[in-house]
């Protein structure tokens, strides 16, 4: 049974890394059959700009100016990429901040988002939020493919990497990917914990899951979990030439902020490959 994607929904904003987002998700749409919405989403300048009782209506005005020049930008790009791909994609736009809150609701209709690693502080796009990623995935719920900032090979999903530990998260990303586990060449899983020991007979497992969904899959087990595990995992995608990682998104709320793991964090600030995650 062959598992299909819907709906995607894309972040846009104006910087070069959106029209790779948006490149990404018009080839998924055409190969799955899927509807793609792009979603222009960017803090206001005012909102980034501290009170001041000085700031008058000529500040003002030359912020709107600013905000109206990026959604242009983000707008031509739009409109270049999909006649690049003779596709047909929807238009939609954030209209008030916070942006991540309205976005995470958007995302509630999607079957997979597609966003883009932080850039570098001293590159970072305007109106863009440095933790953009994790708190669109922590509040909605839904997987993500989270795009490298230094871009992508001309592939994704042929040889695809599963970090797997028998956890929700892991499953969810698991499921989340099973469209294009299916279609991929090679799916190599990679554990470093035992399926559940306390179970007699014949229990679930994972590779019988995947079997079951048509995915062959190419096991590389090991006995203990390592403390750098982020890093390990990038090295691993690397050295089998994996041109996608599958793995959960783990980490917890505190003081309304939301907080990575270890694992987590290191991937999305060091990833050189596109990751599919859930929470």
């Amino acid at each position: 049974m062959t598992t299909s994607l819907k709906q995607l929904l894309v972040h846009l904003d104006a910087s070069p890394q959106a029209a790779q987002r948006l490149e990404a998700a018009c080839r998924i749409g055409q190969a799955h059959g899927a509807a793609v919405t792009a979603l222009y989403a960017v803090t206001p300048g005012f909102v980034e700009l501290p009170f001041a009782p000085e700031i008058g209506p000529g500040v003002a005005a030359s912020l709107q100016e600013r905000d109206d020049g990026l959604r242009t930008r983000a707008r031509a790009a739009f409109d270049r990429v999909l006649a690049a791909h003779g596709m047909k994609a929807a238009w939609a736009e954030v209209g008030n901040d916070p942006i991540m809150g309205v976005f995470a609701q958007q995302a509630l209709y999607a079957d997979l988002l597609v966003l883009g690693q932080a850039a570098p502080a001293e590159k970072r796009a305007d109106g863009v939020p440095a933790d953009f990623v994790e708190t669109v995935l922590a509040s909605s719920g839904k997987p993500a493919l989270v795009l490298p900032y230094i871009g992508t090979s001309s592939t994704l999903g042929e040889t695809v990497v599963v970090a797997w530990k028998p956890t929700r998260e892991a499953a969810r990303a698991v499921s989340a990917a099973l469209p294009l586990l299916q279609r991929a060449r090679q799916v190599h899983v990679l554990s470093w914990s035992d399926e559940d020991e306390a179970v007699g007979g014949e229990g679930l497992s994972l590779g019988g899951y995947l079997q079951l969904h048509g995915v062959k899959t190419i096991w590389h087990q090991e006995t203990q979990e390592p403390d750098l595990l982020g890093e390990l995992l990038l090295s691993r995608a690397f050295d089998l030439e994996a041109d996608l990682l599958v793995m959960g998104c783990y980490g917890h709320s505190r003081a309304r902020e939301w907080v990575l793991g270890g694992t987590s964090r290191t991937v999305l600030r060091s990833m050189t490959l596109p990751v599919l995650m859930a929470h």
